[in-house]
């Protein structure tokens, strides 16, 4: 995918913000996976108008909310395998996907429609290193284990530790994104054994909190 001398960083305002993001994250983009980042947000804004797959709409919002909250969590992942657990309309995974081509990701959600929408964003923008998966993840059996297992906090923390284990290698990582600090979930005792850390992320463009939780599995 080609992108167009048009979207160059100097004339289209969201590819200036996307690479800006990127960058101040420490995310060097190439005009392809720019193109690829931008490509993905305007097939989410044609699906979401008829099936209402995020609420946010906006196109500047979509660059800081989806795509730069996405990426931020980049830094953090190990290992060559990344399942994304409750990916919705494929966030974190398919940003993380074009941003990270060394890797390969299977995107897990239990939503057919949300489902079909990643299998069309693979396809329209040439992913060859993304898998998407339609099943519940009390029944998921892939056959494999996985280096990260990343979610946008699908449930609370003790809860996706628990129906993860079985599916994260060993060593391996647990990421947990969040909004706010989340406290009183840190402070279950179901988690009191664990190698656990908790990040403050400053994501570009987007104001209110935002941490990571890792769990780390030798």
């Amino acid at each position: 995918m080609d992108l167009d001398l048009r979207d160059t960083p100097e004339t289209n305002p969201r590819t200036l913000a996307l690479a800006r993001g990127a960058a101040a994250l420490g995310i060097a983009l190439s005009y392809q996976q720019l193109a690829r980042l931008l490509g993905f947000l305007d097939l989410l804004a044609r699906w979401n108008r008829r099936f209402n797959l995020t609420a946010i709409r906006d196109p500047m919002a979509m660059v800081s909310h989806h795509v730069l909250d996405s990426l931020a969590v980049a830094p953090y992942l190990q290992g060559e395998s990344i399942l994304d657990l409750g990916t919705g309309a494929g966030l974190p995974g398919l940003p993380l996907a074009i941003a990270e081509p060394s890797r390969r990701f299977w995107l897990l959600d239990s939503n057919g429609r949300k489902v079909r929408f990643v299998r069309q964003a693979v396809l329209d923008l040439g992913l060859t290193n993304v898998e998407p998966v339609q099943s519940r993840i009390e029944s998921y059996r892939p056959g494999r284990k996985f280096s990260t297992i990343v979610t946008r906090a699908v449930a609370s923390t003790p809860e996706l530790h628990a129906q993860t284990v079985p599916l994260l290698a060993s060593p391996g990582l647990l990421l947990v994104m969040k909004g706010r600090y989340p406290g009183e979930e840190l402070a279950h005792p179901a988690l009191a054994a664990l190698d656990l850390a908790i990040r403050s992320l400053n994501v570009p463009l987007l104001d209110g909190e935002r941490h990571l939780i890792e769990i780390r599995r030798d």
